[in-house]
């Protein structure tokens, strides 16, 4: 069953936005050659709580960080640790924000100083993609309208769309239904209401689709070794259209 919010309730999950897209810019800031994953964690951590929220993805299942660190290959659910990011390197980065009983939950792939062009153009298309299957979160069209957003751009770029991974709706649960999966026809699914509130995370590689588990059982790679991204907003479904939760892309520090 998909939980619609009332108003008041999405402005309760806009505030953990709010806390959300301040704590990605805060990493944006601190994102350079040489700094390990766990200091990114450490600072996401600090600030979070610093804002009376709480990192939602830790003890989350038993994972052991508060932000999820992937960097190159690895798509998501990086456990943060000693990897040190070096120039060159992409890394997306996953975080969950939890305030006064509701969650915010948001990616971005940032780049580590100079990237090669094929990073440039994956990460340029991902987001590209979200923000395009984020103009599709409108009441009356389905579901599927929004997968197809993103598959639609990424495969016009000759770039896949990791098809064992999806979205999902949100709210005091961090994981709610619907599942949203990052392609498919249109015109197909539940009917997008009011009240819904949805996580889009387009997940895609600059090679093949598929991909392999990690052996600490968390992290995901493609599993032909090709860079990956990652970029996600949480979107409450308005009367007035699509309103982006977890605002990174705006105000001061937009990324």
């Amino acid at each position: 069953m998909i939980i619609k919010k009332s108003p008041a309730e999405i402005e309760k999950m806009a505030a953990a936005g709010a806390i959300h897209a301040r704590t990605m810019k805060l990493i944006a800031g601190k994102i350079r050659e040489g700094v390990s994953t766990a200091e990114l964690d450490q600072a996401a951590e600090k600030f979070i709580r610093s804002q009376g929220a709480v990192p939602s993805f830790k003890g989350y299942r038993g994972f052991t960080g508060s932000i999820c660190a992937s960097p190159n290959a690895m798509v998501v659910h990086g456990i943060p640790g000693p990897y040190r990011l070096g120039r060159g390197d992409v890394i997306s980065i996953d975080i969950g924000v939890t305030y006064d009983g509701w969650v915010a939950d948001g990616a971005f792939t940032f780049p580590v100083g100079p990237v090669t062009p094929v990073a440039d153009k994956l990460l340029e298309v991902t987001r590209r993609s979200l923000f395009d299957a984020v103009e599709q979160c409108r009441p009356g069209n389905r579901l599927s309208d929004v997968s197809h957003a993103v598959q639609q751009t990424v495969e016009a770029e000759g770039l896949s769309v990791v098809r064992s991974l999806v979205g999902h709706g949100i709210g005091r649960d961090m994981h709610e239904e619907p599942q949203i999966p990052n392609y498919g026809d249109a015109g197909k699914g539940p009917l997008l209401e009011e009240g819904m509130v949805l996580a889009v995370e387009p997940m895609t590689t600059a090679g093949r689709h598929m991909v392999r588990m990690g052996d600490d059982g968390w992290a995901i790679y493609s599993q032909d070794g090709s860079l990956a991204a990652h970029f996600e907003f949480t979107i409450a479904v308005t009367a007035d259209g699509p309103r982006i939760l977890t605002p990174w892309h705006d105000g001061e520090g937009a990324l």
